[in-house]
């Protein structure tokens, strides 16, 4: 199993990717799946854009906590990040710019959208981290190369979260930032594990740019 995610289903929303003037890809969280993120959608609905939600093997991007070491989470981070990249490069293929396609997740694949950003910098549409940072242990170095070069980000989380420290989230902001994102951070007491009304009316403001 090199590649895990290989051949997975990407389901769509809104309009095809050959008509849409903009895109989003969303990640969903561990076990859940493709059909449960694509529902926001309609939440943040926006008549230019093209949806676009992997589905990850089994339910989940990779089998361990997100603040495991890295190796342990082998081949599967591997494959969702490669996979990840594959729609991105599909997206851009159909006319699309980088810069009017935003990354979305939420908690696990918050983590995998922001840890892919950081890999893969340069200016997007916007970044939207729900719940979620970025992936590795403490002190796992952040030596990114490239450049997010002023692109909006987004990250929210509550505190507490039992699967996300605001340690996490503060370093991720920070790293981000280091980048050349414009980020807004917003830490939500006694929210839980969820998406609230306010971060979504963020993720709005990245849409409409």
């Amino acid at each position: 199993m090199l590649d895990p995610h290989a051949g997975q289903a990407v389901l769509t929303a809104g309009q095809p990717l050959d008509k849409a003037r903009a895109a989003m890809i969303l990640v969903h969280g561990r076990g859940a799946s493709a059909e449960d993120i694509l529902s926001l959608a309609r939440e943040i609905h926006h008549p230019d854009y093209a949806f676009l939600a992997p589905q990850a093997a089994g339910h989940t991007w990779y089998p361990l906590g997100f603040m495991s070491p890295i190796e342990q989470n082998e081949p599967y981070l591997s494959s969702a990040l490669q996979l990840l990249g594959t729609i991105v490069e599909q997206v851009a293929a159909a006319g699309i710019p980088r810069e009017k396609l935003i990354l979305l997740g939420f908690s696990q694949g918050a983590c995998l959208s922001l840890e892919f950003a950081a890999r893969n910098a340069r200016r997007y549409g916007g970044i939207c981290g729900l719940t979620g940072g970025l992936i590795g242990p403490d002190g796992t170095p952040r030596d990114y190369s490239g450049s997010l070069a002023g692109t909006p980000v987004f990250i929210g989380s509550a505190n507490p979260d039992p699967h996300i420290p605001v340690s996490r989230v503060d370093e991720t902001a920070i790293v981000l930032e280091q980048l050349g994102a414009k980020v807004t951070k917003r830490i939500y007491p006694g929210m839980g594990h969820t998406v609230n009304a306010e971060e979504l009316d963020y993720v709005r403001q990245i849409m409409i740019g």
